[in-house]
């Protein structure tokens, strides 16, 4: 048996944006449905929003997203903030997406593409366990940990 996870984030009104925005930086094949596409009629508020939305590269990124019902406030739900003092990540998010490769060459171009209109939490460079580390929330809301993988 195998078993994959991908993450499913839940969006206010930006899901559509939000996933056009990671295949802009990731690549890959995007699968969106709208409520409308469903069957809910167009004279509703919610009918163009995204009820089931997925980007999937070749590489193995993946991620889904949709827009929760009758919410437009933008931004991802449950969003909170995440800050570092120190050595210490401070957050009150429910979760953050991960990215690694296998050397900093590699990893710098999706940590430059993700930081358009992010705030960066901790800048992209060495750390005490990886010869790359940085942090960020992109401009939708997510927070980003991506380094470079050690063994």
């Amino acid at each position: 048996m195998t078993i994959q996870t991908t993450a499913h984030l839940n969006f206010r009104g930006d899901a559509r944006a939000a996933l056009e925005f990671y295949r802009s930086v990731f690549g890959g094949d995007l699968r969106v449905s709208t409520y409308g596409d469903l069957g809910m009629p167009e004279e509703f508020p919610d009918a163009r929003k995204v009820v089931f939305g997925r980007l999937a590269a070749d590489d193995g990124f993946a991620v889904m997203a949709y827009d929760i019902p009758g919410e437009s406030a933008g931004s991802i739900a449950g969003g909170g903030s995440t800050r570092r003092e120190g050595q210490t990540t401070i957050t009150d998010q429910a979760m953050f997406l991960s990215i690694s490769a296998e050397t900093l060459a590699e990893l710098s171009p999706y940590w430059d593409a993700l930081r358009a209109g992010a705030t960066v939490v901790a800048p992209l460079s060495a750390s005490a366990w990886s010869p790359g580390f940085g942090m960020l929330t992109d401009r939708f809301g997510v927070t980003w940990s991506c380094s470079v993988a050690t063994e």
